[in-house]
């Protein structure tokens, strides 16, 4: 079958995104895809197929209609990224296709159905591969079935989705889309139009070292003062406590010495009020070790990464009709829910580019675990070519 075929060799390409590189793309397996994808692309004969600097791809499916008629529909695009997580290692993805029954973590819900899964000694890629690969072979359906009616359709794939820079170089003008969709959920059925919104925050502590055998009344060891700041935070209000709209206050790493300490934090919250005072917490807990500690103790960096795409999305509500629809026209039952997590699509609906989230139908993502049930891939890509069926 040609796009699972297809997918199995895009997992094929290590694409592991590295926050700590400073480059765009971050990890040069994605910028040696991304190159792959380019020719692929215009060997199935897609127009206007641009690789730039930054390791993005854009390219164009051309209306099939007459020039008066397709400058009247709206020109519809569909989004995927390269990379995969730094979470699980992406890196000789050895992937099989097997039964679901033959997997004891596989859903109970797939039972039958043919499921592609990895060694468990890496992740598998389905978050995003698999959406490049519907992506690219409801395109390759359209252009071998040209008795099918459609306007202009703008694809693309970016880089470095998975550490929050997928859009940083985004060319939203050169896109042209009237809108678009990212093909980056999971579970079939699947529409997200909310998501958190999330900030990055680095607190830094500095500590005193003193040789312990006198260090009575003297050494502040930084570490034990960033257990304070950690003890802080209600237990509730961590990852592994809460779901739905809640918000979470997530602990992703620490690197620490006596001298000086580090703790890196993600903060998000579907509200915005909530969100703001989420930071603002982490804010009077640095000023509290250092009225404690004394000035200059901890230092707190915040950065907002992205904002909860709903209020660029319900001015154009039209959009998410058009997936409810075409999914029910393929049979698939539409699951509405909020992304606890965000997409590139959050900060381009920012960017003026409204682009709510589409399943791509994996499981498990960034894990040793994940799987991707060949049906729902399959119910993806057709909901694709219904979308760019029913826009008029």
């Amino acid at each position: 079958m040609e796009i699972v075929d297809r997918f199995l060799k895009y997992v094929s390409f290590c694409t592991t995104s590295d926050e700590n590189t400073g480059l765009t793309p971050s990890t040069p397996g994605q910028i040696e895809f991304a190159k792959y994808l380019a020719e692929e692309l215009k060997s199935i004969g897609l127009s206007e197929v641009r690789l730039d600097e930054n390791g993005y791809i854009m390219a164009t499916l051309e209306s099939n209609q007459p020039s008066d008629r397709s400058c009247q529909i709206p020109v519809v695009g569909f989004i995927a990224h390269m990379d995969t997580s730094p979470d699980a290692s992406g890196k000789h993805v050895k992937a099989s296709i097997v039964k679901a029954e033959e997997r004891e973590y596989i859903d109970p819900r797939y039972a039958g159905q043919d499921v592609i899964v990895t060694d468990e000694t890496t992740l598998l890629g389905a978050d995003d591969k698999a959406g490049i690969a519907e992506i690219v072979t409801a395109c390759e359906f359209l252009i071998q079935h040209p008795e099918i009616p459609h306007g202009k359709i703008r694809i693309a794939f970016t880089p470095d989705e998975e550490i929050g820079q997928g859009a940083d170089h985004f060319d939203v003008n050169a896109f042209g889309a009237d809108f678009a969709y990212t093909m980056d959920g999971g579970t079939i059925g699947e529409l997200e139009f909310e998501n958190f919104n999330a900030a990055a925050c680095k607190i830094k502590i500095h500590g005193l070292n003193v040789h312990p055998g006198y260090a009575y009344h003297k050494m502040h060891n930084s570490m034990r003062i960033a257990h304070q700041i950690i003890a802080m935070i209600p237990r509730s209000e961590t990852p592994e406590h809460t779901q739905g709209y809640q918000g979470f206050f997530h602990l992703v790493g620490i690197n620490g010495t006596v001298e000086e300490t580090t703790l890196s934090y993600i903060i998000r919250d579907h509200d915005r009020n909530r969100f703001e005072a989420r930071k603002q917490a982490m804010i009077q807990m640095v000023e509290a070790m250092n009225t404690k500690y004394g000035e200059g103790t901890a230092e707190i960096e915040l950065r907002d990464q992205y904002y909860n795409m709903r209020e660029k999305i319900e001015p154009v509500m039209h959009i998410i009709d058009l997936v409810i629809d075409a999914m029910k026209a393929v049979n698939v039952t539409p699951n509405v829910k909020p992304i606890r997590g965000g997409t590139d699509g959050a900060r381009l609906s920012f960017e003026g580019l409204p682009c709510p989230n589409i399943f791509a139908g994996g499981e498990n993502f960034h894990s040793r675990y994940e799987y991707l049930p060949i049906p729902s891939m399959i119910k993806a890509m057709e909901v694709i070519l219904q979308i760019i069926q029913m826009v008029k």
